[in-house]
């Protein structure tokens, strides 16, 4: 199996779970922030493509790997992140059938979408810019792993991560419940959490790591942290 082919059955099984998640949980599939959802995801992962594959297949190489050669604390990690995400579409889908209240009004909902396609951005923008860019915490040195500071990351150490804590919060939104602001505070909190583990692994293994968490200061957010 081709490397292209693998990674195109990983997405195409990532968005099925997602599809099959949100709409047994909301117990129909008359749901259409459920299918405002799935269009934007299916858009987000066409740019994605057109983007990646003809000039950083290195990137699409590296995430097909899945979860091979990580630390052993980021498999774990990676894991329950996969459950925090995942509970967001629990949440909405459950929040649809047995409608919870409040709902968010229509206004907030675009900025919702707003928000995801901002967060899908900041993510692809990352992994153009770094060829390094993997699904897991791991010390390329099959590749010649180096400290990258281009694109993004002369903003901020993980902006993969940026982009992750907003797309997750625009997904909330755009599924029209608040209740679904709750497994995305945990997504946060662990990403959080990630970001001061992998610093650590960086400085310790990574040539050039320090060097460049000296000039480039903050982790998610520019000039707050």
């Amino acid at each position: 199996m081709t490397v292209l082919v693998r990674r195109g059955v990983q997405v195409l099984a990532k968005a099925a779970v997602q599809v099959v998640v949100l709409f047994v949980s909301a117990g129909t599939v008359r749901w259409p922030a459920g299918w405002l959802y799935v269009g934007l995801y299916v858009g987000v992962v066409a740019v994605g493509a057109a983007v990646l594959v003809p000039g950083h297949r290195d990137v699409v190489e590296e995430r097909s790997r899945g979860r091979q050669g990580a630390v052993a604390w980021d498999r774990h990690l990676t894991r329950a992140l996969t459950v925090a995400w995942l509970g967001i579409l629990v949440v909405a889908g459950l929040a649809q059938r047995w409608g919870w209240l409040p709902q968010l009004p229509p206004w907030l909902v675009a900025v919702g979408v707003a928000v995801f396609l901002l967060g899908s951005g900041i993510m692809l923008w990352a992994m153009a810019a770094n060829p390094f860019f993997a699904q897991v915490v791991r010390i390329q040195t099959d590749r010649g792993h180096t400290a990258v500071a281009e694109g993004p990351y002369r903003f901020v150490r993980h902006p993969g991560y940026t982009g992750m804590c907003l797309s997750t919060l625009g997904s909330a939104l755009l599924l029209g419940s608040p209740w679904a602001l709750l497994p995305w505070a945990g997504c946060v909190a662990l990403l959080v959490l990630r970001t001061s583990l992998e610093d650590q692994t960086l400085a310790g293994e990574l040539d050039g790591y320090r060097e460049y968490r000296t000039r480039t200061r903050y982790r998610l957010v520019p000039r707050i942290w």
